[in-house]
């Protein structure tokens, strides 16, 4: 593990992060589309999660769906390219993502969105990333999970068998290849009960 530079970034040593070099697990999905997952990239993941929850000035969105608008199920927060990011081990991550996947097409990852998944009621509902870049062209989304453990599910686009991963705190997950066109995501509902998870979303640049 490499210790983040507290004495930079104000970090402390309870969070580290760890190398991209080894770790990753690589699964190819078919049609040009990957996965690559790293278990525990972030060492002390739980207090992440609470730096963030306390530091995000995270919002509630309705969007209109079929004829009504309804509450989005989960919270939200979105740094675009330039914006100061709210934890500089966000920052650290970032450039780890850059310079590993230097030359990967997508490797241009320059935002972050940020969703706050309150308890088990909080979800996602299947979709790609295909706003801009993401419906035409190879991109990269790379998500770290914080906080309660949630399954993320993946499956052809149009529907099929799905692969469920399940992500605990500190966990990396990156999307590649055509996986945003040809695939879609999703994190379900759950009747268990579970506490707040922070998914912190860094993404190609125009891609949403």
């Amino acid at each position: 593990m490499v210790a983040i530079q507290g004495s930079l970034l104000g970090l402390g040593s309870e969070v580290q992060i760890g190398a991209l070099e080894s770790g990753l697990e690589r699964l190819e999905l078919g049609d040009g589309a990957w996965l690559d997952v790293r278990r525990g990239w972030i060492e002390g993941g739980d207090v992440v999660f609470s730096r963030l929850a306390d530091a995000v000035p995270w919002r509630a969105e309705r969007r209109p769906m079929y004829d009504r608008v309804v509450d989005v199920p989960r919270l939200l927060a979105f740094y675009d390219a330039g914006e100061p990011l709210p934890d500089g081990v966000l920052l650290e991550m970032r450039e780890a993502l850059r310079g590993h996947y230097r030359g990967t097409p997508g490797d241009d990852v320059s935002t972050a969105g940020l969703c706050l998944y309150r308890d088990g009621h909080d979800s996602v509902a299947w979709h790609g990333d295909r706003f801009g870049r993401g419906n035409s062209a190879d991109v990269l989304v790379a998500i770290t999970s914080f906080g309660a453990t949630r399954p993320f599910l993946v499956r052809p686009r149009g529907g099929g068998r799905s692969l469920r991963l399940v992500l605990d705190s500190g966990d990396l997950l990156v999307m590649g290849g055509s996986c945003q066109r040809t695939f879609d995501h999703c994190v379900p509902k759950t009747t268990r009960p579970v506490g707040g998870r922070i998914s912190v979303q860094f993404r190609s640049a125009g891609v949403r």
